[in-house]
């Protein structure tokens, strides 16, 4: 079983999510897969450039078909900006008002996915006041029950994060960002999420950091423990209190990321996992 995470707007969301980005045509049994190994988060994004999310959609119904109740599963999409698109491939009027622009581009997800708990903005727009045009309109469809919260995605501007929050009438649930050594692994972001009870969702996490899991404290401790440096590099994420996005491909990677939550690390392992950062 996944432990879950609890949201300030009191949503649950499992503690280890599968991403679907770059699954193109193997989207739907990929994630179909996923949930049969024991996924019950999916996230995915209105982004035909780096998602299939119709895809996503016909995994979720397939796995619904074989059991699987609705209740059960968290599902998370995004609204992607105008410059993240593929011009050709734009699920959305570009020439609409960015509050259409979302609202738009909700609906398209509506469609394909069937079942929408989070909405994330995919990171701030060309300008601040798009950017907040973006927000209030999802804080819109949030009052209005069209999605369970709202977060954010690819703030790396600690100075951005706080004057969002200032201005929203609802402050992020979520921030998802890119976890590597280039953005000192958002240790000030991070803080400004704890402060304001807002989950941090990491992504990139084993792709961006081979020198953490070559290291040769994650070999000592995963020879130990007899688990992969992958296995115990995401089980520090996990008792660091982050919330893990995988994208993997492979059954027997699904099953030892969802194994995570079988062991602990103890205070001495933690710790010197810890010192390998900044975390």
């Amino acid at each position: 079983m996944v432990p879950t995470i609890c949201s300030h707007t009191n949503v649950e969301m499992p503690a280890i999510m599968y991403g679907t980005a770059w699954k193109e045509n193997k989207t739907a049994d990929l994630v179909f897969k996923a949930i049969e190994q024991g996924f019950r988060g999916i996230d995915t994004a209105c982004q035909p450039k780096h998602y299939n999310e119709e895809g996503v959609g016909e995994g979720i119904a397939r796995a619904i078909e074989n059991g699987i109740k609705r209740d059960d599963l968290f599902v998370q999409t995004k609204f992607t900006g105008i410059q993240g698109q593929d011009p050709q491939r734009v699920p959305y009027d570009p020439d609409a008002s960015v509050r259409d622009q979302v609202k738009q581009s909700l609906s398209v997800s509506q469609r394909n996915l069937k079942m929408i708990d989070a909405l994330v903005l995919h990171g701030p727009l060309k300008t601040w006041d798009m950017t907040i045009e973006a927000w209030k309109t999802m804080e819109e469809l949030y009052e209005l029950g069209d999605v369970r919260q709202i977060g954010i995605s690819n703030v790396y501007d600690p100075e951005l994060l706080s004057a969002l929050i200032d201005v929203a009438k609802y402050r992020p649930a979520t921030l998802q960002n890119r976890f590597y050594n280039k953005t000192e692994y958002d240790i000030k972001i991070r803080q400004i999420c704890k402060e304001h009870n807002i989950v941090y969702q990491c992504f990139w996490t084993l792709t961006a950091n081979p020198h953490i899991l070559n290291s040769s404290t994650l070999q000592e401790i995963s020879k130990a423990k007899a688990k992969t440096p992958e296995q115990i590099f995401f089980r520090f994420i996990h008792q660091l209190g982050i919330q893990i996005l995988t994208g993997t491909t492979n059954t027997e990677h699904m099953k030892q990321d969802l194994g995570i939550f079988e062991f602990e690390l103890d205070l001495g392992e933690f710790e010197s996992i810890k010192a390998l950062g900044p975390f």
